[in-house]
């Protein structure tokens, strides 16, 4: 009998890994990169330099294509791909934590109350219904 995994209501069915694109190659590079070092400090002036931009310059450049600010953008891909790691129900909460360049539990926890009104716990449980009883 094959059973397929059914989406639960609350979770978010588009992506900002995907929906994240820019006109020009420096954004699009600097996108690549975050995408593939969510995990490492990606301050704006690391950004700025993946770029060959001047700080002022990059981040109006990033703005005008993207629409929102890097930090924004930075956060969006990591909360994802938490979210995504979560549903897995594979790895533990302060690892995923850690995997996604969040700083500790707490502060991923914060982001995830923001973005998505539930803690990553809750993300969990709803993946897992079952994992809770």
């Amino acid at each position: 009998m094959v059973v397929h995994h059914r989406r639960a209501g609350g979770q978010s069915q588009h992506s900002a890994l995907i929906e994240v694109d820019s006109e020009s190659d420096r954004v699009q590079q600097v996108l690549d990169y975050v995408r593939a070092h969510l995990d490492t400090d990606l301050s704006v002036e690391k950004l700025a330099e993946v770029a060959c931009l001047s700080v002022r310059q990059f981040s109006r450049l990033f703005r005008a294509e993207t629409g929102a600010t890097p930090a924004r953008v930075i956060e969006n891909l990591r909360l994802e791909k938490a979210r995504f790691l979560l549903e897995q129900g594979r790895l533990p909460i302060a690892e995923i934590a850690k995997s996604t360049g969040f700083s500790d539990r707490e502060r991923m926890r914060r982001s995830f109350l923001r973005s998505y009104g539930q803690s990553p716990r809750a993300v969990r449980n709803t993946a897992f219904p079952l994992a809770t009883i």
